[in-house]
C-alpha cells in the first residue's frame, strides 16, 4: 500500500530536481532529490517502488521539458489538447527510466549489503546512457548538467563525459540514503553491521577527494594554446518573421548591420545562428548575389546557418538545415548538414508506416538529415559545426574533435521555446561539451542565449534572450584531444556491465536460495 507520505516524497524528489537545473541553477538539491526517492520506496514491493519512480520522474520531467508544449503549440499550430497529449506522453516515456531505476533499486538493494552509493550511481547512469539514444534519443535533463556551475566537479566530464558527473551526484544520494538507512536500522537492531555505511562514505570520500584534486589541478593549468578572435551575432529575429517574405529584406539588411558594427573588433570569423538567412542559400539568386557582394567586403570568415535545397536522383527536391562557411572573398568553403534531425520537429518519424501522423502534424518539417562529420577547414581554425539540438549528444559532438576540430561553433535558433527554461538549459549543456573535449565553444543562437565557453567550462561572455547582441571574443583552440574524445563512453559502458552483473548475481542469489 501507497501511504501519502510516500506519494509527498516522490514528488519532493521530482521538484527538487527541476528546482537543480537552469534557470533556477539550485544545484546542491540535486545532491539529495534522489535520496528522498529512495527513502520514498524503502520496504515497497518492486510494482510500488516503479510507481513512486515514475511519478517522482513525471514531475521531474514536466519541469524540464514543459517548454515543448510551446513550440507545438505556438509554431507547430496543434490545438491545445493534443498539444497536452504529447507532452503527457513524451513526459510519462521519460518518467519510465526513473521507474524502472526506482524498482531495479529495490531489487538489487533488498537483502544486500551493497551500500546504496555504489548500486544508485552505475543504475542511473547506465539509464541515462540508454536515454541518450533509445528511440533516436532525448539525453535532455541529465542529472550531471544541474552541476554546469561547479567548475571544479565538472572537469572530470574529459575522463568520464557527463556521465561521470551524474555518477557522482548519485553516489552522493546514495551515501545519504545509506546514512538513513543505518540509522533506521539502529534503533531497530542497536547490533546492526556498520560495514555497508562505513564502505559507503569511504567510497564517496575517496571519489570526492579525487574530484577535487582533478579539478584543482585542471582549473590551474595555463593555457598557452594560439588564440581567435570571433564574433557571434544575435539578429533576435521574431519566429513568426523568420519566414515571411515581407521581412525578407529587413532581416537580411539586419544581419549586414549587425555584422558591419562586429567588423570593428577586427574578428576572425563571424557567426550567424542557425537558419539566419530569410532565403534558400543559392537557389534565391538575388538574395544569395546579395550575401557574396557583402562578404566580399570583409576581411573575416563568416558562418552562418541556412536551408539548402537538395536534388535527388529521381527530381524530388528536398531540404537540408546546413551551415555554411565562406571565405573573405565570398566562396564557398564548406557545407554541414545537420545530421541529428529533431523528431517532429525536422521530421517525421515512422510516416511511412503511419501516414496518419503526418497528417496530425501537417506543420512540421520534412528536412533530410547529412551524412558526413564536415570539419570546416579555415587558417586559423578546424571547426567542428553543431546545429542546435546536435548539441546535446555527446558523442555525436565528439565525433567532429576525433576527426580533428579543435573549436566547436553551435548555431541554433531557440526563438521556437519562447521565454521558456529551454534556452538556459540548452546553453548549459554547451558547457560540457568544451569540457568532454577540451576545447572552446562559440555559441550563436537567433534569440539568445549567445556567447563563448572556454575547455575548462568557464562561461566567458553571454548575452541575454530575446535581444538584439554581438559579442566578440577570444577563445584558445583545442591542443591535445582529451581521454574522453580519445576512447568515448567508456565509463557509462562500465556502468552498464557494474548493473548487469549485479542484476545477474541478484538473479542467482534468489535461485541458490531456492
Amino acid at each position: 500500500m501507497v501511504r501519502k507520505i510516500d506519494i509527498a516524497l516522490a514528488l519532493t524528489s521530482g521538484v527538487l530536481l527541476v528546482l537543480s537545473f537552469a534557470p533556477f541553477d539550485l544545484f546542491p538539491l540535486a545532491w539529495i532529490a534522489i535520496a528522498i526517492l529512495l527513502v520514498s520506496i524503502q520496504g515497497k514491493n518492486l510494482i510500488t517502488s516503479f510507481i513512486l519512480g515514475l511519478l517522482s520522474g513525471f514531475v521531474y520531467f514536466m519541469g524540464t521539458v514543459y517548454w515543448m508544449s510551446h513550440s507545438m503549440y505556438m509554431y507547430g499550430n496543434l490545438p491545445i489538447i493534443i498539444t497536452l497529449f504529447l507532452l503527457i506522453l513524451l513526459c510519462l516515456y521519460l518518467s519510465l527510466y526513473v521507474g524502472v531505476f526506482a524498482m531495479t533499486f529495490n531489487f538489487l538493494s533488498q537483502k544486500s549489503k551493497i551500500p546504496a552509493s555504489l548500486i544508485c550511481p552505475v543504475l542511473w547512469v547506465s539509464l541515462e546512457f540508454i536515454r541518450t539514444y533509445a528511440l533516436t534519443g532525448f539525453p535532455w535533463s541529465i542529472l550531471g548538467y544541474s552541476q554546469y556551475n561547479l567548475l571544479t566537479l565538472i572537469q572530470m566530464a574529459d575522463i568520464t563525459g557527463i556521465y561521470g558527473i551524474s555518477f557522482f551526484v548519485a553516489a552522493l544520494n546514495g551515501m545519504l540514503f545509506d546514512i538513513v538507512q543505518y540509522r533506521k536500522n539502529r534503533i531497530m537492531q542497536p547490533l546492526v553491521d556498520r560495514w555497508p555505511l562505513t564502505l559507503s562514505t569511504v567510497f564517496v570520500a575517496i571519489t570526492l577527494t579525487m574530484v577535487v584534486i582533478y579539478g584543482t589541478v585542471r582549473l590551474g593549468e595555463d593555457e598557452n594554446n594560439e588564440k581567435i578572435r570571433v564574433s557571434v551575432i544575435q539578429g533576435n529575429i521574431p519566429q513568426d518573421q523568420k519566414w515571411n517574405i515581407s521581412f525578407q529584406q529587413d532581416v537580411t539588411s539586419k544581419y549586414e548591420t549587425l555584422t558591419t558594427a562586429a567588423y570593428e573588433d577586427m574578428p576572425d570569423m563571424v557567426v550567424w545562428p542557425e537558419s539566419a538567412l530569410p532565403f534558400i542559400f543559392g537557389a534565391n539568386k538575388k538574395f544569395t548575389e546579395r550575401l557574396i557582394r557583402f562578404q566580399e567586403q570583409s576581411d573575416a570568415h563568416l558562418l552562418f546557418g541556412t536551408i539548402i535545397s537538395k536534388n535527388k536522383k529521381n527530381g524530388e527536391s528536398r531540404i537540408s538545415n546546413s551551415a555554411v562557411l565562406l571565405s573573405p572573398d565570398g566562396n564557398v568553403m564548406s557545407t554541414y548538414d545537420k545530421i541529428h534531425l529533431v523528431p517532429f520537429g525536422e521530421y517525421v518519424p515512422l510516416s511511412g508506416v503511419f501516414p496518419f501522423i503526418k497528417k496530425m502534424v501537417a506543420a512540421i518539417g520534412d528536412f533530410v538529415a547529412g551524412k558526413e562529420y564536415v570539419v570546416m577547414e579555415t587558417p586559423f581554425a578546424k571547426i567542428g559545426n553543431l546545429i542546435c539540438y546536435e548539441i546535446i549528444f555527446p558523442g555525436l559532438v565528439r565525433e567532429f574533435a576525433v576527426r580533428g576540430a579543435n573549436v566547436l561553433v553551435t548555431i541554433t535558433n531557440d526563438a521556437w521555446f519562447g521565454k521558456t527554461s529551454a534556452p538556459y538549459q540548452h546553453f548549459s549543456m554547451a558547457v560540457f561539451r568544451a569540457v568532454e573535449n577540451r576545447m572552446p565553444v562559440v555559441r550563436s543562437a537567433n534569440t539568445g542565449i549567445s556567447g563563448f565557453i572556454d575547455s575548462k567550462g568557464r562561461i566567458l561572455k553571454e548575452s541575454d534572450i530575446f535581444v538584439e547582441a554581438t559579442l566578440t571574443g577570444e577563445v584558445s583552440i583545442g591542443k591535445n584531444k582529451s581521454f574522453y574524445t580519445k576512447h568515448g563512453d567508456i565509463f557509462a559502458f562500465i556502468c552498464i556491465l557494474s548493473s548487469a552483473l549485479l542484476i545477474g548475481n541478484r538473479f542467482f542469489s534468489e535461485k541458490k536460495i531456492l
